[in-house]
Protein backbone atom coordinates (compact mmCIF):
# COMPACT_ATOMS: atom_id res chain seq x y z
CA UNK A 1 0.00 0.00 0.00
CA UNK A 2 1.55 3.39 -1.14
CA UNK A 3 1.88 6.48 1.89
CA UNK A 4 1.38 8.84 -0.85
CA UNK A 5 -0.77 9.53 -3.50
CA UNK A 6 1.65 12.17 -4.70
CA UNK A 7 4.05 10.30 -7.21
CA UNK A 8 6.39 12.16 -6.38
CA UNK A 9 6.70 10.75 -2.57
CA UNK A 10 6.40 7.14 -3.37
CA UNK A 11 9.41 5.05 -2.44
CA UNK A 12 12.09 4.36 -5.22
CA UNK A 13 12.12 1.32 -3.59
CA UNK A 14 9.47 -1.55 -1.56
CA UNK A 15 12.36 -3.06 0.14
CA UNK A 16 16.07 -2.41 1.30
CA UNK A 17 17.85 0.77 2.82
CA UNK A 18 15.77 3.27 0.18
CA UNK A 19 12.51 1.91 1.55
CA UNK A 20 13.94 1.62 5.17
CA UNK A 21 14.59 5.79 4.89
CA UNK A 22 11.47 6.55 3.54
CA UNK A 23 9.53 5.56 5.94
CA UNK A 24 11.74 7.26 8.62
CA UNK A 25 11.85 10.59 6.36
CA UNK A 26 8.40 11.06 5.14
CA UNK A 27 6.37 9.19 7.80
CA UNK A 28 5.82 10.49 11.26
CA UNK A 29 3.92 7.55 12.86
CA UNK A 30 6.08 5.63 14.03
CA UNK A 31 9.20 6.29 16.95
CA UNK A 32 12.19 6.16 14.42
CA UNK A 33 10.13 9.02 12.03
CA UNK A 34 9.59 10.85 15.31
CA UNK A 35 12.87 10.55 16.60
CA UNK A 36 14.03 12.22 12.72
CA UNK A 37 11.53 14.83 13.30
CA UNK A 38 12.81 16.13 16.57
CA UNK A 39 16.44 15.82 15.74
CA UNK A 40 15.85 18.16 12.62
CA UNK A 41 13.39 20.34 14.42
CA UNK A 42 16.03 21.14 16.92
CA UNK A 43 18.84 21.19 14.49
CA UNK A 44 16.74 24.17 12.52
CA UNK A 45 15.96 25.95 16.05
CA UNK A 46 19.83 26.15 16.76
CA UNK A 47 20.95 26.99 13.02
CA UNK A 48 18.72 30.12 13.64
CA UNK A 49 19.95 30.70 16.84
CA UNK A 50 23.49 30.44 15.21
CA UNK A 51 22.45 32.81 12.18
CA UNK A 52 21.10 35.09 14.81
CA UNK A 53 24.22 35.62 16.95
CA UNK A 54 26.15 35.92 14.10
CA UNK A 55 24.59 39.06 13.29
CA UNK A 56 25.22 40.58 16.73
CA UNK A 57 28.85 42.43 15.93
CA UNK A 58 30.47 42.14 19.46
CA UNK A 59 29.38 38.17 19.75
CA UNK A 60 30.61 37.96 16.23
CA UNK A 61 34.13 39.55 16.86
CA UNK A 62 34.52 36.69 20.44
CA UNK A 63 32.98 33.64 18.74
CA UNK A 64 33.68 33.81 15.08
CA UNK A 65 35.37 30.51 14.71
CA UNK A 66 32.88 28.83 16.69
CA UNK A 67 29.90 30.27 14.96
CA UNK A 68 31.83 29.13 11.93
CA UNK A 69 32.14 25.89 12.65
CA UNK A 70 28.40 25.16 13.81
CA UNK A 71 27.00 26.77 10.61
CA UNK A 72 28.91 24.24 8.21
CA UNK A 73 27.89 21.18 10.65
CA UNK A 74 24.48 22.40 10.06
CA UNK A 75 25.02 22.67 6.68
CA UNK A 76 26.65 18.75 6.40
CA UNK A 77 23.31 18.00 8.10
CA UNK A 78 20.80 19.26 6.31
CA UNK A 79 23.00 18.22 3.02
CA UNK A 80 22.59 15.04 4.15
CA UNK A 81 18.74 15.17 4.82
CA UNK A 82 17.99 16.75 1.33
CA UNK A 83 20.05 14.42 -0.33
CA UNK A 84 18.14 11.31 1.24
CA UNK A 85 15.24 12.85 0.46
CA UNK A 86 16.04 12.86 -3.35
CA UNK A 87 17.68 9.45 -3.10
CA UNK A 88 14.75 7.76 -1.52
CA UNK A 89 11.64 9.23 -3.56
CA UNK A 90 10.47 7.24 -7.07
CA UNK A 91 10.72 10.86 -9.03
CA UNK A 92 13.42 12.56 -7.40
CA UNK A 93 13.57 15.58 -9.87
CA UNK A 94 10.18 16.00 -8.74
CA UNK A 95 10.33 16.34 -5.45
CA UNK A 96 13.70 18.84 -5.90
CA UNK A 97 11.31 21.36 -7.91
CA UNK A 98 8.87 21.07 -5.50
CA UNK A 99 7.69 24.16 -2.78
CA UNK A 100 9.58 21.73 -0.22
CA UNK A 101 12.84 20.81 -2.44
CA UNK A 102 13.15 24.10 -2.54
CA UNK A 103 12.98 25.25 0.95
CA UNK A 104 15.38 22.10 1.25
CA UNK A 105 17.83 23.81 -1.30
CA UNK A 106 17.61 27.52 -0.09
CA UNK A 107 18.31 26.14 3.49
CA UNK A 108 22.02 24.84 2.68
CA UNK A 109 22.55 26.33 -0.96
CA UNK A 110 23.65 30.17 1.03
CA UNK A 111 26.56 28.89 2.32
CA UNK A 112 27.93 27.04 -0.64
CA UNK A 113 27.69 30.41 -2.13
CA UNK A 114 29.41 31.98 0.29
CA UNK A 115 32.85 30.22 -0.63
CA UNK A 116 32.29 32.21 -4.14
CA UNK A 117 32.46 35.67 -3.29
CA UNK A 118 35.54 36.22 -0.92
CA UNK A 119 37.00 39.00 -0.44
CA UNK A 120 35.98 42.43 1.82
CA UNK A 121 34.20 43.90 -1.35
CA UNK A 122 31.71 41.28 -1.10
CA UNK A 123 30.25 41.64 2.62
CA UNK A 124 27.45 42.73 1.78
CA UNK A 125 26.71 40.17 -0.79
CA UNK A 126 28.12 37.43 2.28
CA UNK A 127 25.41 38.92 4.67
CA UNK A 128 22.38 38.52 2.92
CA UNK A 129 23.52 34.86 2.01
CA UNK A 130 23.83 34.13 5.40
CA UNK A 131 20.04 35.79 5.87
CA UNK A 132 18.89 33.48 3.14
CA UNK A 133 20.11 31.21 5.54
CA UNK A 134 16.51 31.84 7.54
CA UNK A 135 14.83 29.97 4.80
CA UNK A 136 15.70 26.89 7.04
CA UNK A 137 13.01 28.18 9.64
CA UNK A 138 10.48 27.20 6.72
CA UNK A 139 11.06 23.80 6.75
CA UNK A 140 9.28 23.41 10.44
CA UNK A 141 6.04 23.87 8.70
CA UNK A 142 6.78 20.50 7.20
CA UNK A 143 6.33 18.65 10.99
CA UNK A 144 3.04 20.86 12.08
CA UNK A 145 0.18 19.02 11.07
CA UNK A 146 -1.89 21.76 11.10
CA UNK A 147 0.16 23.82 8.52
CA UNK A 148 -1.77 22.12 5.72
CA UNK A 149 -5.33 23.15 6.81
CA UNK A 150 -4.10 27.02 7.43
CA UNK A 151 -2.65 26.87 3.97
CA UNK A 152 -5.60 25.35 2.51
CA UNK A 153 -7.73 27.65 4.08
CA UNK A 154 -5.39 30.69 2.46
CA UNK A 155 -5.33 29.41 -0.65
CA UNK A 156 -9.17 29.01 -0.99
CA UNK A 157 -9.65 32.06 0.07
CA UNK A 158 -7.47 34.01 -2.42
CA UNK A 159 -9.86 35.37 -4.47
CA UNK A 160 -11.63 37.28 -2.12
CA UNK A 161 -8.64 38.31 -0.35
CA UNK A 162 -7.43 39.81 -3.75
CA UNK A 163 -10.26 41.66 -4.46
CA UNK A 164 -10.05 43.42 -0.67
CA UNK A 165 -6.23 44.36 -1.84
CA UNK A 166 -7.54 45.39 -4.87
CA UNK A 167 -10.21 47.31 -3.62
CA UNK A 168 -7.69 49.28 -1.12
CA UNK A 169 -5.13 49.77 -3.60
CA UNK A 170 -7.75 51.94 -5.78
CA UNK A 171 -8.63 54.16 -2.64
CA UNK A 172 -4.81 54.55 -2.59
CA UNK A 173 -4.74 55.65 -5.57
CA UNK A 174 -7.80 57.82 -5.37
CA UNK A 175 -6.69 59.53 -1.98
CA UNK A 176 -3.29 59.65 -3.20
CA UNK A 177 -4.17 61.52 -6.35
CA UNK A 178 -6.60 63.69 -3.95
CA UNK A 179 -3.69 64.58 -1.40
CA UNK A 180 -1.24 65.79 -4.32
CA UNK A 181 -3.68 67.89 -5.60
CA UNK A 182 -4.82 69.70 -2.31
CA UNK A 183 -1.37 69.97 -0.36
CA UNK A 184 0.96 69.76 -2.86
CA UNK A 185 4.69 69.41 -2.98
CA UNK A 186 5.23 72.49 -0.81
CA UNK A 187 3.54 70.30 2.34
CA UNK A 188 5.44 66.97 1.37
CA UNK A 189 3.27 65.27 -0.71
CA UNK A 190 6.10 65.79 -3.67
CA UNK A 191 4.37 63.33 -5.97
CA UNK A 192 1.59 60.95 -6.59
CA UNK A 193 3.73 57.38 -5.17
CA UNK A 194 4.57 59.71 -2.05
CA UNK A 195 0.64 60.71 -1.54
CA UNK A 196 0.29 56.75 -2.04
CA UNK A 197 2.43 55.78 0.50
CA UNK A 198 0.87 58.77 2.89
CA UNK A 199 -2.27 56.86 1.80
CA UNK A 200 -1.42 53.66 3.01
CA UNK A 201 0.62 54.61 6.14
CA UNK A 202 -2.83 56.54 6.82
CA UNK A 203 -5.03 53.76 5.84
CA UNK A 204 -3.15 51.15 7.91
CA UNK A 205 -3.42 53.83 11.20
CA UNK A 206 -0.09 53.37 11.69
CA UNK A 207 0.70 57.50 11.72
CA UNK A 208 4.62 57.83 11.23
CA UNK A 209 4.04 61.73 11.06
CA UNK A 210 7.19 62.08 8.20
CA UNK A 211 4.35 63.29 5.66
CA UNK A 212 1.29 65.34 7.50
CA UNK A 213 -1.33 67.44 5.89
CA UNK A 214 -1.45 71.02 6.49
CA UNK A 215 -4.79 72.47 5.11
CA UNK A 216 -8.38 72.50 6.76
CA UNK A 217 -9.33 70.09 3.44
CA UNK A 218 -6.47 67.91 3.67
CA UNK A 219 -7.16 67.10 7.40
CA UNK A 220 -10.96 66.47 6.47
CA UNK A 221 -9.89 64.44 3.83
CA UNK A 222 -7.54 62.28 6.30
CA UNK A 223 -10.37 61.96 8.80
CA UNK A 224 -12.31 60.28 6.06
CA UNK A 225 -9.44 58.04 5.10
CA UNK A 226 -8.62 57.05 8.83
CA UNK A 227 -12.36 55.71 9.65
CA UNK A 228 -12.50 53.95 6.21
CA UNK A 229 -9.41 51.78 7.34
CA UNK A 230 -10.82 51.34 10.71
CA UNK A 231 -13.97 50.22 8.76
CA UNK A 232 -11.89 47.73 6.83
CA UNK A 233 -8.41 47.02 8.40
CA UNK A 234 -10.54 43.53 9.64
CA UNK A 235 -11.95 42.00 6.44
CA UNK A 236 -9.11 39.78 5.50
CA UNK A 237 -8.87 38.54 8.76
CA UNK A 238 -12.66 37.75 8.44
CA UNK A 239 -12.37 36.47 5.51
CA UNK A 240 -9.84 34.15 6.53
CA UNK A 241 -10.86 33.53 9.56
CA UNK A 242 -14.52 31.92 7.64
CA UNK A 243 -12.55 29.84 5.09
CA UNK A 244 -10.23 28.34 8.12
CA UNK A 245 -13.76 27.00 10.33
CA UNK A 246 -14.70 25.32 6.99
CA UNK A 247 -11.60 23.82 6.53
CA UNK A 248 -11.75 22.59 10.02
CA UNK A 249 -14.82 21.27 10.09
CA UNK A 250 -14.45 19.20 6.72
CA UNK A 251 -10.86 17.83 8.60
CA UNK A 252 -13.22 16.28 11.44
CA UNK A 253 -15.45 15.16 9.14
CA UNK A 254 -13.33 13.42 7.21
CA UNK A 255 -10.97 11.84 10.11
CA UNK A 256 -14.49 10.30 12.03
CA UNK A 257 -14.95 9.87 15.47
CA UNK A 258 -11.94 10.07 17.96
CA UNK A 259 -11.57 7.10 19.98
CA UNK A 260 -10.32 7.57 23.59
CA UNK A 261 -7.39 5.52 23.84
CA UNK A 262 -4.59 7.43 25.83
CA UNK A 263 -1.05 6.89 24.87
CA UNK A 264 0.85 4.84 27.77
CA UNK A 265 3.70 6.57 27.49
CA UNK A 266 2.83 10.59 27.11
CA UNK A 267 -1.23 9.95 28.44
CA UNK A 268 -2.43 12.30 25.19
CA UNK A 269 -5.69 10.73 24.13
CA UNK A 270 -8.14 11.71 21.34
CA UNK A 271 -6.30 9.55 18.44
CA UNK A 272 -8.14 8.70 15.45
CA UNK A 273 -9.95 5.63 14.79
CA UNK A 274 -7.77 2.84 13.91
CA UNK A 275 -4.50 4.63 14.72
CA UNK A 276 -1.68 2.24 16.27
CA UNK A 277 0.47 4.68 16.89
CA UNK A 278 0.47 7.65 19.40
CA UNK A 279 0.11 11.21 17.37
CA UNK A 280 2.26 12.81 20.69
CA UNK A 281 5.35 10.71 21.28
CA UNK A 282 5.12 7.57 18.71
CA UNK A 283 4.00 4.90 21.14
CA UNK A 284 2.27 1.98 20.25
CA UNK A 285 -1.41 2.62 21.55
CA UNK A 286 -2.86 -0.36 23.18
CA UNK A 287 -5.53 -2.33 21.39
CA UNK A 288 -8.74 -0.93 20.86
CA UNK A 289 -11.67 -2.12 22.95
CA UNK A 290 -14.73 -4.15 21.57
Amino acid sequence: MRLFSDPQLNPAAEHGWRRRWFDIIYRHDTPPARNFDLVLVVAILASVGVIMLDSVAAFHARHARTLYALEWGFTVLFTLEYLLRLATVRRPLRYALSIWGMIDLLSILPTYLSLLVPGSQSLLVVRILRILRLFRILKLTRYVEESGILLGALWRSRRKILLFFSSVMTLVVIFGALMYVVEGPEHGFASIPTSMYWAIVTMATVGFGDIAPQTPLGRAITSVLILIGYSIIAVPTGIYTAELATSLRDASHDRGPLDRRGCPECGLEGHDAGALHCRGCGCRLPEPMN
